[in-house]
C-alpha cells in the first residue's frame, strides 16, 4: 500500500460519524483510505459486491472529496451509485428507495468551513453506532483492505424523486405562511420547493447556496440563526419559521410571536398530537432533552412511555428502532419518524412537515399551542472548549464528583433526587429542575445545558454549580456561548 502522502488524524472517527479539518488532519489520499476501509467493512456485513449509495453537500471542497471516497469504495469491490448534490435524509432515502446495501454522505453538517466529513450506514435507517466506528477505524489505520472491482453509476434526477415522495404525502388544507432559512447551506436547493409543493406560501431566508457562509453557519442551534429567522417572521407576519442546517436532517422552529421554541418542546408537542391516535406508544428523547416529558398529562392519559437516551443522531436512531418506539426527539433538532410516518431516519424537512401538520390539525397559532405546555425556563446548549483526548476523562471524573455530591450538595436549596449516566451526567433536583455535562461527540468540547420548572434564577444557579465544577479541572476553555 503505497502510504506517501497518507494524513489521517485518528481523533477524526468520532462516536457516530467522521469528521476531519480538511486538509490538515485528512488529505484526499486519507479520504481514499477510508474509502477502503468503509468498503471492506460494508463486504464483510453484507454481500460481494455491495451496492452504496453516495451524495454530497455544497461545500467547495465536497466533491472532490467525494471523489476520492468512491475511488476508495471501488478499489474494494463496492458498486457505487452516486446520487450528486444531497442532503443526508435524502441518501438515507436513497438506501430504500433504491434497495441499496449501505450509504456514504460527504457532510460535515453545520460545522465551520475547513471542516468535512462522512455519515454512514449499512442497516437501512441505521448510521454507524460507536462499535462501528471503532472497527472502521481499525480497519483504516491498519490498512486491513480486500481488495476487488467495484463500479461506478451516476443515478440522475434523484433529488425529485426524493422531493415526490415527500410533497405526495403531505398536503396540507391551510395556507400556512413559512420563514425558510437555510444558512446558505445544502437545504436552499430542497426545502422551500418541498414546502411550498405541500401547500405552504413560503419566505425564502438565505436560501441560495454559498459555501462561505457569508452570515453564519447553518445552524438551528445557533442564536444567530434564529435571531435572523426571527425578525424575517415578525416583519412578514409568518406563521411559523424553520431553520435547517448543512445538510439538511435538522430543524430549528420560530413561533409566530419570533419566539424561539427549542425542539424538545417542539417534539413534546407532536407527541402529544401523535398520542391519542398512537396510545401506548414510546417515545426516545435524548439526555439533553426538557424534563416535561417524563412527567407529560397527555402522554400519561394516553399510555406513552418516554425514554431518555444518549445524545447523538445514530444512538436516538438505534433506540427507536430497537423499543420500536412512534417516534424519537433530540434537542439539536434531529426529529426521527418511525413507520407509520417514516422510515426512522431524521430528515428536517420532513419534521418541518409534521410542524405544518400540527398547525394544520388545530386551530391555533405556534405560540398558543406552546402555551399550553408548563414553562420551563431553559439554557440553550452550551459548549465549552475541552481537548478531544481529555474530554470524556473530565466527563468520567465529574459523573463521580456529582454522585459524591449528591449525598451532601443543596443547588438553591434542592437536594439532587436523581442521577442519570446514561450519557455523562444528568442530575435531576426535586421540582424537576436538572443540569447536564457531557463530552461532545463532533468537536473538541464538552456540552451544558441547564433547565428549570420553577425560575430562570434557578437554572442560572445550576449553570453556576456546573461551570464551577468544570473551571476546577482545570481543562476548560472558553464557551461558544454563554447565559
Amino acid at each position: 500500500m503505497n502510504n506517501f502522502n497518507l494524513i489521517v488524524n485518528q481523533n477524526g472517527f468520532r462516536e457516530y460519524d467522521a469528521r476531519w479539518l480538511y486538509p490538515d488532519d485528512i488529505n484526499l489520499e486519507g479520504i481514499k483510505h477510508l474509502g477502503m476501509g468503509l468498503g471492506t467493512q460494508i463486504v464483510s456485513r453484507t454481500k460481494k459486491n455491495p451496492r452504496v449509495v453516495v451524495g454530497h453537500d455544497y461545500r467547495s471542497y465536497s466533491e472532490d472529496i467525494k471523489k476520492s471516497l468512491i475511488e476508495g469504495l471501488m478499489q474494494v469491490g463496492c458498486a457505487v451509485e452516486d446520487v450528486g448534490l444531497s442532503l443526508s435524509p435524502m441518501v438515507y432515502f436513497a438506501q430504500f428507495e433504491l434497495d441499496a446495501d449501505a450509504v456514504a454522505m460527504v457532510t460535515a453538517s453545520h460545522n465551520e468551513n475547513g471542516w468535512t466529513g462522512v455519515k454512514m450506514g449499512i442497516e437501512k435507517a441505521l448510521t454507524h453506532a460507536p462499535e462501528e466506528m471503532a472497527e472502521l477505524k481499525d480497519i483504516v489505520l491498519t490498512q486491513k483492505f480486500k481488495l476487488d472491482q467495484g463500479s461506478y453509476k451516476e443515478i440522475k434526477g434523484f433529488k425529485q424523486i426524493y422531493t415526490n415522495d415527500l410533497v405526495s404525502k403531505n398536503k396540507i388544507k391551510k395556507k400556512i405562511k413559512a420563514v425558510v432559512a437555510c444558512g446558505n447551506g445544502t437545504a436552499g436547493i430542497f426545502a422551500p420547493d418541498i414546502l411550498r409543493g405541500i401547500g405552504c406560501e413560503v419566505v425564502e431566508l438565505d436560501c441560495n447556496l454559498d459555501f462561505t457562509f457569508p452570515k453564519y453557519n447553518p445552524n438551528p442551534e445557533d442564536l444567530e440563526m434564529l435571531h435572523a429567522i426571527a425578525k424575517a417572521v415578525k416583519e412578514n407576519n409568518a406563521d411559523v419559521g424553520f431553520g435547517f442546517d448543512g445538510d439538511g436532517d435538522r430543524v430549528g422552529v420560530i413561533d409566530n410571536l419570533g419566539e424561539e421554541i427549542f425542539s424538545d418542546k417542539i417534539g413534546l408537542l407532536i407527541a402529544r398530537n401523535l398520542a391519542p391516535k398512537h396510545k401506548g406508544s414510546k417515545f426516545v428523547v435524548d439526555v439533553k432533552s426538557t424534563g416535561l416529558f417524563a412527567h407529560d398529562k397527555v402522554l400519561q392519559e394516553h399510555n406513552c412511555e418516554t425514554i431518555y437516551w444518549k445524545t447523538g443522531h445514530s444512538h436516538i436512531k438505534r433506540k427507536v428502532n430497537k423499543e420500536k418506539a412512534l417516534a424519537g426527539f433530540e434537542k439539536s433538532g434531529h426529529f426521527f419518524f418511525n413507520q407509520p410516518l417514516g422510515f426512522g431516519y431524521d430528515d428536517g424537512i420532513n419534521s418541518a412537515i409534521q410542524v405544518c401538520h400540527l398547525l394544520d390539525h388545530q386551530d391555533k397559532k405556534m405560540n398558543d399551542l406552546i402555551n399550553e405546555l408548563p414553562k420551563t425556563y431553559q439554557t440553550p446548549t452550551m459548549a465549552p472548549f475541552c481537548k478531544d483526548e481529555e474530554k470524556y476523562k473530565v466527563v468520567e471524573d465529574l459523573v463521580k464528583q456529582v454522585e459524591e455530591l449528591k449525598k451532601t450538595t443543596k443547588i438553591d436549596g434542592q437536594t439532587i433526587t436523581d442521577v442519570l449516566t446514561v450519557n455523562g451526567v444528568r442530575f435531576s433536583l426535586e421540582d424537576g429542575s436538572w443540569g447536564l455535562i457531557r463530552a461532545s461527540s463532533n468537536k473538541p468540547s464538552l456540552v451544558v445545558v441547564t433547565e428549570s420548572p420553577t425560575s430562570d434564577e434557578r437554572k442560572k444557579k445550576i449553570f453556576d454549580f456546573i461551570d464551577d465544577l468544570l473551571q476546577k479541572t482545570g481543562k476548560i476553555g472558553e464557551y461558544d456561548q454563554k447565559i
